[in-house]
């Protein structure tokens, strides 16, 4: 491969970068960073996440050394970081900067991993190289930073287009990873083409190319078919503060449930933290539980969010959605398995607990549970894979849900703490990606909104209920059978950039060892055993 052998950019000496202009290109970075932030709900400007990243791209490839554009990788992350997040700050206060710094160091190596591909005057074949190994840069600290413990995949860049068809039907194949890559690589592609002429007609013939491939993938994805229909209620009581709230809630939402009746849900999902009380300890709530299961002809799937004790396992609480028939509880319970660094338990508490002292961070550690749980109606009917809140991020948690035999996904959820953000319409999108990713419906109810369905496609069914009160509507939505190319194959864009990543490397290291050796220092001249050098002796 002719790019392997092309000189990248050196780190050696460079003139002097004046104070004014590092002062100038600090400030820029983080804004940079920043600018994605604007293509996910509630701005919405889906379209331009395709363009987001080019300022951020054109500022590392000129920095003077590989050292600074790192500094400005690290810095963007940070803008980045904090952009995504910005509806924390209340609840973390200034622990919201310290992990933004800490989070942004992720983007440091991509940083200098863009100067060495596009820095200076880059051949064609470096400028046509970076198209595929920046984004897989990129979709590598995704991956990082997925993890539960860094805070999740919240933002990943894929899901900024959550209501574009064509993107979900890429999503079905390769989940919202793929969908990052293509945003990823469109975004590098528009930078070389700004920025090194040289490279503008072989990188135009690879945007072609690559619109060709995605094409024949929405092509050959198949589109899930309809199997036959379900009527899913969704109960959301609205925003309930202040004494007492658990309890008001609890009869904001038995009341709204009673409305229900004839209008023949097969389903009734109240949203996260909905009962407070384990309904072991509390068999008055479980009656009214049942007696709103048989008034309206349908189980319910509630939340609880209370403290266990006296069962197998260990005392503590914890957050379970509980299926509710008209006889009491079922004993079908799914314990949540993925808590919120912070918002649910404070990772190495020993070290971290002064984060409780600075914002709202868990007094008490919620324990986790130990297993997906599939859900079968008791009347029969589909059977409802349930996730809880935080974990509808993630697209493994749903296709395991798939896998043993989902046939509808639930996540219920809360963001009250977080009413007047871009949060709770963000968290509802990320519905769209799982549906699709899955082939199966998506039902996201929540406490006080947003709250919606999505299909089997990904295609939002009927309205939403906003933010703006408290309601209760029934939702007609298709079934679908079959696995999708990311039920079959998991999670492949990852290991594939990994992979783009590692043959990346291995090409730099073979150019420098095919490099020949620097020339060293002359020698000084040979002296006679006579006389001094160059002169003959006497």
């Amino acid at each position: 491969m002719r790019f392997a052998a092309d000189r990248p950019v050196g780190d050696g000496p460079v003139p002097g970068t004046p104070r004014g202009a590092r002062l100038r290109r600090a400030v820029a970075a983080p804004v940079a960073g920043a600018l994605p932030a604007l293509a996910f709900p509630e701005p919405g400007l889906w379209w331009f996440a395709y363009v987001a990243l080019v300022p951020w791209l054109l500022l590392i490839r000129t920095a003077p050394t590989g050292r600074r554009a790192a500094v400005e990788g690290w810095l963007g992350g940070v803008g980045f970081m904090i952009a995504v997040h910005h509806w924390l700050i209340p609840s973390l206060h200034v622990f919201m900067l310290v992990l933004a710094a800490l989070l942004g160091l992720l983007w440091a190596p991509w940083g200098w991993l863009v100067r060495s591909l596009l820095g200076g005057t880059p051949s064609s074949g470096r400028a046509l190289a970076a198209i595929a190994v920046v984004p897989s840069g990129w979709l590598t600290i995704e991956l990082v930073r997925s993890w539960e413990g860094l805070g999740g995949p919240w933002g990943l860049l894929g899901a900024s287009q959550w209501q574009v068809s064509p993107a979900l039907r890429l999503a079905s194949f390769g989940a919202v990873w793929l969908v990052s890559l293509v945003v990823l690589a469109v975004n590098t592609a528009i930078t070389v083409l700004i920025a090194v002429p040289r490279a503008r007609a072989p990188v135009a013939v690879a945007l072609v190319a690559g619109a060709l491939a995605v094409t024949a993938v929405r092509a050959w994805a198949p589109a899930p078919g309809e199997t036959g229909r379900t009527r899913i209620a969704i109960v959301q009581p609205g925003v309930v503060e202040g004494p007492g709230s658990v309890e008001r809630r609890f009869d904001r939402g038995e009341e709204l449930t009673r409305s229900l009746a004839g209008r023949d849900p097969d389903l009734v999902v109240w949203g996260e933290s909905s009962v407070g009380a384990d309904l072991r300890e509390r068999p008055d709530l479980a009656e009214r539980l049942a007696a709103l299961s048989r008034e309206v002809g349908a189980p319910l799937l509630v939340n609880v969010d209370a403290r266990r004790t006296g069962a197998s396992g260990p005392d503590g609480i914890f957050k379970s959605s509980v299926l509710v028939g008209p006889r009491g509880p079922t004993g079908d319970r799914y314990d949540k398995m993925r808590l919120v660094p912070f918002g649910e338990y404070v990772p190495a508490r020993g070290l971290l607990g002064w984060a409780t002292s600075v914002g709202r961070a868990a007094g008490e550690d919620r324990l986790r549970g130990d297993r997906p749980v599939v859900m079968d109606l008791p009347d029969g009917g589909p059977r409802v894979g349930p996730l809880v809140c935080f974990e509808s991020a993630f697209p493994d948690m749903s296709r395991r849900l798939v896998l043993d035999g989902a046939d509808v996904l639930i996540a219920q959820s809360a963001t009250s703490s977080f009413q007047d953000s871009w949060a709770p319409e963000q968290h509802a999108s990320l519905a769209a990606l799982r549906a699709a990713e899955s082939g199966r419906p998506a039902v996201h109810a929540t406490l006080t909104g947003v709250s919606a369905v999505y299909g089997p496609d990904g295609a939002r069914i009927g309205g939403v209920l906003g933010t703006g009160g408290g309601a209760a509507a029934v939702y007609d939505v298709p079934l679908a059978r079959g696995a999708t190319g990311y039920a079959r194959f998991g999670d492949w864009p990852v290991y594939g950039a990994l992979a783009v990543l590692a043959a990346w490397g291995a090409s730099r290291a073979a150019a420098r060892l095919r490099r020949p050796p620097a020339p060293g220092p002359a020698a000084p001249p040979a002296r006679t055993a006579h006389g001094s050098a160059g002169r003959p002796g006497r």
